[in-house]
This record gives C-alpha cells, sequence and structure tokens, in this order.
C-alpha cells in the first residue's frame, strides 16, 4: 500500500473502513464490508469472508499505477496495470516516469493497450512517450519527453503502428541530412509524412516514405 509503512497503512485503512461497518460476526454484510475497503485508496480489490469462530479474513489487492489520466474537469487520476482509472494520492506515486494518457472517458484501457505497442517502436529512436492523446474522433497524437509532437491520425491501432513503423524506419534520412532534432511529424497521409525540424520549416507535404516516380 503506498501509504508509508505497514503501520501507516494499517491506520490508513482502520480511519477509512471502520466507520461504515456495522453489526456484529454474524450480522455483518460481507458485501458491504468488502465495498468499504474498496473505498480506500490504492485498493482494487478486496476479498472478506468470516474465520469462525469471531475473525474476519480480508485479502486486499492494490492498484499499480501505469500512467497518469489527464481529465477535462481538471480532476487528475490514475490509470492502473489492468486499464482502469482510479482516485488517489499523486503524490502518493513512487514512479516519477509516468506517461499522461488524454482521451475520452472509457477509453484508458484501449489507450494503455496502444501505449505499449507504440513505445517499443518509438524507442528505436530513442523517442519517448510523455503524453499520449486520443480525440473524440479517434485520432492519436504522441507529445515526446523532448518537446516534439507526433500526429499519428485515425485508423485501426495496427494502421497507426504501421504508420509509425514506416515513420520510425525512415526518418533518419531525413534527419542526418540537416543535423537537426524533431519538433513535429505528421503522420496523416497516405503515402508518407511531413517533418518540421527545430529551426527549419519543411513543406506540409509527404518527405520520406514515399515512392516517387
Amino acid at each position: 500500500m503506498r501509504c508509508g509503512g505497514w503501520r501507516a497503512c494499517r491506520s490508513t485503512i482502520r480511519a477509512n473502513v471502520a466507520p461504515k461497518l456495522k453489526g456484529s460476526f454474524f450480522t455483518l454484510n460481507l458485501a458491504q464490508t468488502r465495498a468499504a475497503f474498496e473505498s480506500v485508496p490504492w485498493v482494487r480489490r478486496a476479498v472478506v469472508h468470516r474465520v469462525w469462530p469471531d475473525r474476519l479474513s480480508v485479502r486486499l489487492e492494490e492498484h499499480r499505477a501505469a500512467a497518469l489520466w489527464h481529465a477535462d474537469d481538471g480532476n487528475d487520476r490514475l490509470v492502473n496495470t489492468e486499464g482502469e482509472v482510479f482516485e488517489a494520492n499523486l503524490g502518493d506515486v513512487e514512479d516519477d516516469a509516468l506517461p499522461t494518457f488524454a482521451g475520452p472517458e472509457g477509453t484508458s484501457a484501449h489507450m494503455l493497450t496502444m501505449y505499449q505497442r507504440l513505445q517499443p517502436v518509438l524507442a528505436k529512436l530513442d523517442m519517448t512517450i510523455d503524453t499520449l492523446n486520443l480525440s473524440g474522433r479517434g485520432s492519436w497524437r504522441a507529445e515526446l519527453d523532448s518537446g516534439a509532437d507526433i500526429e499519428l491520425g485515425r485508423g485501426s491501432d495496427d494502421e497507426v503502428l504501421a504508420r509509425s513503423e514506416r515513420f520510425v524506419r525512415t526518418l533518419t534520412q531525413v534527419t542526418a541530412r540537416y543535423q537537426r532534432p524533431l519538433q513535429y511529424a505528421d503522420l496523416r497521409h497516405a503515402d508518407g509524412y511531413a517533418v518540421k525540424l527545430k529551426g527549419i520549416t519543411t513543406s506540409d507535404k509527404p518527405v520520406a516514405g514515399k515512392k516517387r516516380n
């Protein structure tokens, strides 16, 4: 549990759960008891059952943070390794390098899957996704930790990944010529992509990955 040690965890659990428990060992509602434990920050799932003659057995599963979830209402939350959004104190997050997801409600699991497929592709060029965005129309955009933006566009996950792999295979042919870092890339072209390098403005037409006659 992310609460500063076992004793602190026990205190946090007791403070959150105890006021919600009503009844004796025999009359305690196990479903309500389970819900009370699951209302504690960082608790994903609780399994509760009676142990005769007078004890309760409680097993807790902790959320494991995989990403930050940026909400339009400003109530930023977390995404666990199952792709579920949950609320917790962001200050308790131990990993400072978590990516941020920004997308429509209900898309967190899909976004986690896409991130897990896309990041290894971009990592071939030492690129790290800082923020992954999914618009309401299904268009993907990646903001890198370098400050560069990549418009990935719409389509199936496989189509987006195919465009990204083509981009990674051929980008060095462009950057090597000018010796400038990437500032922006637009992969939404059927037969290539457009790039902008820092200090150099290029045409909005595809500049790589395109066969010319």
